[in-house]
């Protein structure tokens, strides 16, 4: 029996995913795949440092990772090329907890993600990461905090805005707490994106 091509499945995106931390972020898109609910395929995770927890959850999955470190390179092109020769023939780069500033080459203009845990234009920028961010949002009295999901330019947090997804913020929270309670709506927001950009592949 012939299948047609509409019958079939439709190819899992191929994903490169940019670690700098715990890689919190990149174990959800694992565990994602695994459950079904992401089609996807990650390629190639790469980390900026060695000894991190996320490098040890790559290996964990079985994924080829690789650690490519800023302080190598002469300049920030060098470092950036040698990063995105290791994305070629994946669909979508994602930063997931990266840190390090990087030159988007012409060919992967819009397709590299970042998602920063509050909503901006507010909270974004060169230092801005982490616990630093929710500490700025208590400390503006925002009621309301969440995450955005963005295309990368060559600005820090910055690049068209491609969803967010809000939270509360209480009174009794810590960064910590409100942390956690972004995080939460941070792993539903970057695979909803990734299934955003991968039904424009199929269009």
């Amino acid at each position: 029996m012939r299948v047609s091509r509409m019958d079939r499945a439709p190819r899992p995106i191929q994903l490169a995913v940019l670690i700098s931390g715990s890689g919190s972020t990149l174990q959800n898109f694992i565990d994602q795949i695994a459950a079904g609910k992401l089609n996807a395929k990650i390629g190639i995770v790469i980390a900026s440092r060695p000894g991190i927890l996320g490098i040890e959850r790559a290996k964990k999955a079985g994924l080829n990772c690789e650690i490519i470190e800023r302080k190598k390179f002469a300049s920030e092109e060098e470092f950036s090329r040698a990063i995105f020769e290791r994305c070629a023939g994946v669909d979508l780069v994602c930063l997931a907890g990266w840190l390090s500033h990087l030159t988007i080459p012409p060919e992967f203009v819009g397709r590299v993600m970042n998602i920063h845990p509050a909503l901006l234009p507010e909270f974004g920028g060169k230092g801005m990461y982490g616990l630093r961010v929710h500490q700025a949002v208590l400390d503006k009295g925002r009621k309301i905090s969440g995450c955005t999901v963005h295309f990368v330019d060559d600005e820090y947090d910055h690049g068209p805005i491609i969803l967010q997804r809000t939270c509360a913020v209480l009174p009794t929270d810590t960064a910590a707490t409100l942390a956690h309670r972004v995080f939460e709506e941070e792993m539903i927001a970057y695979p909803d994106a990734i299934r955003l950009f991968q039904s424009r592949l199929r269009d």
